[in-house]
């Protein structure tokens, strides 16, 4: 029989950007938090001199163990699924932080075209411009809605950049100042001039200086070292869950981490949550602690797993489209790209930061002219400098022996010779992309696995296409001798690695029919119970998502302290 703990205010179900935000702002506020964390605790102390490509980056070190829990997959609804038994397609983070810890730290906003997709599209291109099967929708609040948000996660984060000429409207300025630009950077950036584009540099979490936040919370300036992505920040440069909002949280004495506690069912009566069962994993023992309020915030496969196994909210059906958990799955297309190989000029590709870069939305969102294609929105595109690290990274053109003697002699002329453009895609959600519990694979405790159904559309053929020759036009332009990208985008594959940026399954909009939660990512279902994070994109857009999470977890922090007030639905 499971223990049953003291009730507390608040129960968080995953300690990484979005709860440790959460926790730090209610624990401000006088809450008692529990926030329960099925990793190990972390800090930054962890990571001092483990510099360790092999460890992290390539043997996963912060991630899930996929033996214990994992997810399974299949392109379409005629297919088995089968479980992920190795790492590829996206990296799913464990431990305090989640992947806030693993991020490389690109801290884009969303375009104002993001939130009102539908309405914008159909408004300027007819209802025929959005295929029968895309379930793309708006979130139900607007960029001009969100964006004090976005300047509060901005703020806390220290986040070092310079405006988007083609972004939304800004209340401040980026606290920090943009990173060091490096030569390869430089030429990108004159070349899209030339181009008539519009770069700016890459709005990054690793600290261009100094920086002491309003919580009082002070963190030293990136060192350029290139070993930010799949790794944690020795130098606290980063910013991440356990260096920012979680001291604040602890300072306060109102928060408890309660790490290797993983969470396993919702517990709920009546349309209200009463707490959560987890099982703490050192011991095997059952426990369930009560709560007022249940903020789910762990990562997207995981939110709509939990609420499906505890059959909370009404699970999706792709054969009638009704329901709403696990509805509008959308991962990243990150298959538009350009490689240039120079011969005359070397760069130092080794040293770079984990959002070091120069980007140009002119390609994004509708910020170009789509009467005449075959696609509706588009991608970001960047030259970033990242730190090539040697085992990941040796590029060679086209037609390269893919092992044996020409192949290492190549790697090793191109190691500092070879520049890559790339883009990041947005994805559109379809009726038949969805998560659902898997009928077969069961984890360690006996619970169903999450099911992906998900594959590239047309729409991603289309789009990766445009996407790729664009590149390859600022690539030439740079004076690339050879210039390599992509000519086709082949099926969704799960193994190889594009972007850990999962999206929806419990989406966010203005309406308890088509939608999971409202616009504080309150579920509509049980008033009780906040579902925070990329769960709640109805589609994705064409950039990383951390920003967009950051600023709804500020948003539903302050909409549960309203709940905690006056209760109900909050509108």
């Amino acid at each position: 029989m499971a223990k049953t703990l003291p009730k507390t205010d608040v129960v968080i179900v995953g300690v990484g950007w979005a709860g440790g935000i959460i926790a730090s702002e209610l624990t401000k506020s006088g809450l008692n938090v529990v926030g329960l964390e099925r990793g190990k605790e972390r800090k930054t102390e962890d990571y001092f001199m483990v510099h360790d490509e092999l460890r992290y980056a390539l043997r996963y070190e912060l991630m899930q163990d996929l033996s214990k829990e994992t997810i399974t997959f299949r392109s379409n609804e005629k297919i088995r699924a089968l479980p992920m038994r190795q790492y590829g397609s996206f990296l799913i983070g464990d431990g305090l932080g989640g992947a806030g810890v693993h991020w490389n730290g690109q801290t884009y906003r969303f375009l104002p075209y993001d939130f009102e997709i539908r309405s914008k599209t159909v408004e300027k291109y007819g209802k025929g411009k959005i295929p029968a099967e895309m379930t793309i929708q708006d979130w139900g609040i607007t960029y001009d809605e969100l964006e004090p948000y976005y300047d509060k996660f901005e703020t806390m984060a220290g986040i070092s950049g310079e405006e988007n000429p083609l972004g939304g409207k800004r209340s401040n300025p980026y606290p920090t100042p943009p990173m060091k630009k490096t030569p390869a950077m430089q030429m990108f950036a004159e070349a899209a001039g030339r181009l008539k584009l519009n770069p700016y540099m890459v709005p990054s979490a690793n600290l261009s200086e100094n920086y002491t936040n309003p919580d009082g919370i002070s963190r030293a300036a990136c060192q350029y070292c290139g070993y930010c992505e799949r790794f944690g920040c020795e130098y606290g440069a980063k910013a991440d869950p356990v260096v920012t909002v979680i001291p604040v949280a602890n300072k306060t004495g109102n928060f408890q981490i309660r790490t290797h506690s993983n969470v396993r069912r919702i517990m709920h009566k009546g349309g209200k949550a009463t707490g959560v069962l987890y099982t703490d994993v050192t011991t095997g023992e059952e426990i369930v602690q009560p709560a007022d309020i249940v903020v789910v915030t762990s990562y997207v496969f995981n939110n709509v797993r939990l609420l499906l196994l505890s059959e909370l909210g009404r699970p999706y059906d792709p054969a009638t489209g009704r329901g709403v958990i696990g509805r509008n799955y959308a991962y990243q297309v990150i298959k538009g790209s350009a490689i240039g190989f120079f011969e005359k000029q070397q760069f130092n590709n080794f040293a770079g930061a984990g959002a070091l870069g120069v980007s140009l939305d002119d390609y994004n969102g509708d910020n170009f002219d789509h009467s005449e294609l075959n696609f509706i929105h588009g991608g970001v595109v960047s030259l970033g400098q990242t730190g090539a690290r040697p085992i990941q990274n040796n590029p060679v053109p086209s037609g390269t022996a893919a092992w044996g003697p020409e192949f290492k002699t190549k790697s090793l002329h191109y190691a500092n010779r070879a520049l890559s453009i790339g883009t990041q895609g947005a994805s559109m959600a379809y009726k038949h992309h969805f998560l659902d519990l898997d009928p077969v694979y069961k984890d360690v405790y006996g619970d169903s696995l999450m099911r992906i159904t998900f594959d590239f559309e047309q729409q991603d053929r289309e789009m990766s296409k445009f996407l790729a020759e664009r590149c390859s036009e600022i690539m030439k332009e740079m004076g690339a001798d050879k210039v390599d990208y992509l000519k086709e985008l082949g099926p969704y594959e799960i193994m190889t690695y594009q972007s850990t940026h999962n999206t929806g399954g419990v989406m966010m909009g203005s309406e308890p029919d088509a939608s999971a939660v409202n616009t504080y990512s309150q579920m509509w279902d049980a008033d009780n119970v906040f579902v925070v994070g990329a769960s709640s994109f109805p589609q994705n857009a064409g950039y990383n998502p951390t920003s967009t999470v950051g600023a709804l977890a500020y948003r539903a922090a302050e909409g549960i302290l309203k709940y905690k007030d006056k209760g109900g639905l909050l509108v």
